[in-house]
């Protein structure tokens, strides 16, 4: 994997879950913190192979001196929801790669963490009951879940009868030792209130795990979920990183392999605003309720036309 560092020229700087309400949030705000955007493309189905691509990675993030290193949506289970929907493989093969937030894996990278004093951020499939949730989950420099976030907004619209596929249904920004974090998943970014959601509950920077666009559409849309809320932004997409800082692109890269390293400056912490918070989400929530039907519709009808030809 190469390393790709921005030029010198460059000053570069859930449903989420709050899991340790006594952090020490704001206790590096305001000064410059090194971030690492990995890329790779994960084998689908290989829940082994791309853990112990995601442990090199994130140990060479830790070489390269990152403080916090963010990889993409589904790097542990290569993003399989599309191939199942499409009916190319059985919905229950998913269980082959589904983990427990508090299961032998998870610990893994906390363990991980905690020996590279890194805080690291990746994509997985959560396995909560009998369903499956598009999930990534932030873990601190001393190996404690920080919080988590279950994507709320799906390209391919959403059904009720797919359990290996449910949709989040909360927001919220979590404490960090860099501030609070607020997380989108890859489609999430293309909807400016799904920005504003933790940016309202007190986030102060925004990470994105994606496995989708590679186009500069994209890059516009992380860059401006970044200045309408007036924090940094670090997006880790297959094939794209990228990292949003003072509202600007400081740094981005398009290769498949390798990380982009980048410097953020977390801005001073202010008060979370919980009924402004509650109000768009609510609005989110019901706008999500029709956009999802219709995308689900558009979708059926693009595999039946496929099937056609």
């Amino acid at each position: 994997m190469t390393l790709k560092r921005p030029a010198a020229a460059l000053f570069l700087i859930l449903f989420a879950f709050p899991l340790n309400a006594n952090a020490d949030e704001g206790t590096t705000a305001g000064v410059s913190v090194k971030v690492a955007s990995i890329s790779f493309v994960p084998m689908k189905f290989d829940l082994s192979g791309n853990a112990n691509r995601l442990e090199a990675s994130f140990r060479k993030a830790k070489a390269g001196g990152a403080q916090i290193a963010v990889a993409p949506e589904g790097a542990l289970d290569g993003y399989v929801v599309n191939e199942i929907i499409a009916g190319e493989v059985p919905a229950e093969r998913i269980n082959e790669v589904t983990v427990p937030i508090d299961g032998p894996v998870i610990k893994r990278f906390q363990k991980l963490a905690s020996e590279l004093e890194l805080c690291m951020v990746f994509g997985l499939a959560e396995k909560i009951g009998e369903d499956v949730f598009n999930c990534a989950v932030f873990i601190d420099r001393e190996g404690k879940i920080r919080g988590k976030y279950h994507k709320m907004q799906f390209a391919e619209g959403y059904h009720p009868s797919w359990w290996y596929n449910r949709l989040g249904v909360k927001s919220r920004a979590f404490d960090t030792p860099y501030g609070r974090c607020g997380i989108l998943i890859c489609n999430d970014r293309w909807n400016p209130m799904l920005a504003k959601i933790p940016v309202l509950d007190g986030a102060r920077f925004l990470i994105i795990p994606s496995f989708g666009s590679r186009s500069k559409a994209q890059d516009e849309a992380v860059l401006s979920r970044g200045k309408e809320n007036g924090v940094p932004v670090v997006e880790a997409n297959v094939g794209v990183t990228l990292v949003v800082d003072g509202g600007k692109i400081a740094a981005v890269d398009r290769e498949e392999e390798g990380i982009t390293f980048g410097e953020i400056t977390i801005p001073p912490p202010v008060a979370a605003q919980p009924a402004e918070r509650d109000r768009v989400e609510g609005e989110f929530l019901e706008q999500r309720k029709e956009s999802m039907r219709q995308r689900y519709e558009r979708t059926i009808k693009r595999l039946k036309d496929r099937s056609k030809d």
